[in-house]
């Protein structure tokens, strides 16, 4: 199994990134999939998830900013970041899983706001 995270980088405060994350070795369209967030010196934190009938849920502090959406053609799923802040700083994961025992995670890709 691997999930490959993609798309971060360094952007200004306001700005937008858009993550990828591609998944292989998995049945994608029955996982739910997710991204968590790790910021130096913190605990890994929920930012946003999808099931696998697309249903979606957020961390309140990413509500109306963030959107997360999946491709099951493309076994991919997307975090859309816009209007980010300095304090969305961290480590992005993309996660997928399945109960009671499928639980994949990534490398994780460094998203940076700052100017």
């Amino acid at each position: 199994v691997q999930l490959v995270e993609s798309g971060g980088g360094l952007v200004q405060p306001g700005g937008s990134l858009r993550l990828s994350c591609a998944a292989s070795g998995i049945f994608f369209r029955i996982h739910a999939m997710g991204w968590y967030r790790q910021a130096p010196g913190k605990q890994r934190e929920l930012v946003a998830t999808i099931t696998s009938s697309a249903n979606t849920n957020y961390a309140d502090y990413v509500k109306d900013r963030f959107t997360i959406s999946r491709d099951n053609a493309k076994s991919t799923v997307y975090l859309q970041m816009n209007s980010l802040e300095p304090d969305d700083t961290a480590v992005y994961y993309c996660n997928a899983n399945r109960p009671p025992s499928a639980d994949f995670w990534g490398q994780g890709t460094q998203v940076t706001v700052s100017s």
